[in-house]
């Protein structure tokens, strides 16, 4: 399977260095304004996948204004056949998604087995919001006694949408596909450290049958091509994932153009794990929370909160566990962490395991390189135990293979220790306590909380955080309630008294 991959992956791999990887701007594959590229390197190997367009304001202000014109008829298209070409990119993510995993394992380090469901987890998005496109527009009847008023949605406009290095292709879909369905039109500007699926998608949605102009693409770096992006009059919203610090930034530089905005941010996710749990689906969800997909994930688990009657002989399993995850090359299907999307953030991953040292942690397993990958981003999954709320590693978000361990003694304490962050995104509850389940999910700073489970994620519900973790929700109706305005209108029956003014007294 590992052969199969790899000669997928060098067929793609010279499509790229070809034609290189540029800017879709009113459906044409296009060279930067700049005349510039950069270079986009795999940190599997640290070898060069491909130059990419170095986007600039001119290349946003190009892409924005064909998306304004674009918006104009996109709006207007009938639901039925919305819905149609939203089916239709579904039918083309499938068709590519051998392609799509292949290109996102490499460019990313994300292991196989994860990018290729997050390829298949992408045309369900759109799937999902294309059977939505007929009750987008669907508002609330609020009859008074001489009026009957009712409300609806009508899209917002051109969009813009900054997506990260972490799950480039799922999370595209994710915000892109409820804001076409929406009738709004858009500006996206990958990460510049993962680029290669943002282009294989657009293209899927423009073979589709897509209008040109309805979805842009402009690669390059936050501060030029990012900046020119939020600060562009004609792009009415701006939806981003990623580092909290950026979503200050992007607020900051979308208040003069009153920017609507929609964050996923940063996260320190408690995980309780109280005396009385499964102990052995706990476990596995642990693990799998915290170290799949590299540990790279916002709803990580990145706090294990442990009850004290249960601490020793938990981190006991969890220490044994952790040292048997495989670190290896991502396009294995057998290999369970690949590198770490560079070697900066590779960097970053293991100064933390130094630091728990420093702050007078103890690093259970990992803080080091695998000795047998020399090439590559790679570092071992890190275990931190003896962690106290007042230490670094307990409330900066690390973003990698690295989880804290912190021993409580009763549930008050649980819930003190879990909220002493600035982030609020999700938590995760392991009771067999009905009645403590229910108050802790009452009481937790999260935007979600699953109970007894991992992270599954159901299209419907609401997705988002709280406090530094992020502003607005992503699912379902919520997704419209930011790519649309609600309007209310109000229809007299002709009964209702107008005050009189000039006809004297």
């Amino acid at each position: 399977m590992l052969a199969k991959n790899e000669k997928k992956l060098r067929s793609e791999l010279r499509k790229l260095k070809k034609s290189g990887i540029k800017n879709i701007i009113n459906g044409k594959e296009i060279n930067s304004a700049s005349k510039k590229t950069f270079e986009n390197f795999s940190p599997v190997d640290g070898k060069k996948i491909g130059d990419v367009a170095y986007g600039i304001d001119k290349d946003i202000d190009k892409a924005s204004k064909a998306a304004a014109t674009a918006f104009k008829t996109w709006r207007n298209v009938p639901h039925k056949e919305r819905k149609k070409i939203l089916h239709a990119i579904a039918d083309n993510i499938e068709k590519y998604a051998e392609e799509i995993a292949v290109c996102e394992s490499y460019d990313t380090g994300q292991p196989i087995r994860f990018t290729k469901k997050a390829a298949i987890r992408g045309a369900a998005n759109f799937r999902f919001f294309a059977d939505k496109v007929i009750d987008a527009a669907n508002g609330l009847s609020t009859p008074d006694t001489h009026h009957v008023n009712f409300t609806m949605k009508q899209p917002i406009g051109p969009v813009g949408i900054i997506t990260p290095w972490n799950a480039p292709f799922m999370l595209s879909t994710w915000k892109i596909a409820p804001a076409l369905a929406a009738g709004c039109t858009v500006v996206h500007k990958p990460a510049e450290l993962s680029p290669v699926t943002a282009n294989i998608l657009a293209r899927a949605a423009h073979e589709a049958g897509l209008p040109k102009g309805v979805w842009n693409v402009v690669h390059g770096f936050g501060e030029t091509a990012g900046k020119a992006l939020t600060e562009h009059d004609d792009i009415k919203a701006i939806a981003f994932v990623g580092e909290t610090t950026t979503g200050s930034h992007i607020m900051r530089q979308g208040a003069q153009t009153l920017k609507r905005v929609h964050f996923e941010l940063g996260g320190k996710n408690p995980v309780f794990v109280f005396d009385d749990a499964d102990m052995e689906r706990a476990l596995d969800a642990v693990i799998f929370m915290k170290y799949s997909l590299n540990g790279e994930r916002c709803t990580s688990s990145s706090r294990l909160l442990l009850h004290d009657k249960v601490y020793d002989k938990f981190i006991a399993k969890l220490k044994k566990r952790v040292s048997k995850i495989k670190v290896g090359n991502p396009l294995d299907p057998k290999t369970e962490i690949g590198p770490l999307i560079h070697a900066s953030h590779q960097e970053k991953v293991l100064s933390y395991a130094k630091l728990a040292k420093e702050e007078g942690a103890k690093v259970l397993v990992g803080g080091n390189k695998p000795r047998n990958l020399k090439n590559g981003c790679y570092v071992n999954p890190i275990l931190v135990d003896g962690v106290t709320t007042d230490m670094r590693v307990a409330n900066e978000e690390v973003f990698g293979p690295f989880l804290s361990v912190l021993k409580f003694k009763n549930e008050a304490e649980a819930v003190k220790i879990a909220n002493s962050v600035r982030y609020g995104l999700t938590a995760y509850i392991w009771t067999k306590d009905v009645e403590r389940a229910h108050r802790i999910a009452r009481d937790v700073d999260a935007g979600m909380v699953w109970v007894n489970s991992q992270n599954v994620r159901h299209l419907p519900t609401p997705f988002g955080g709280v406090k530094y973790s992020g502003i607005g929700r992503d699912g379902g109706e919520y997704s419209f309630e930011f790519y649309m305005e609600t309007k209310n209108i109000s229809v007299a029956y002709g009964t209702h008294a107008i005050p009189k003014l000039g006809v004297g007294n």
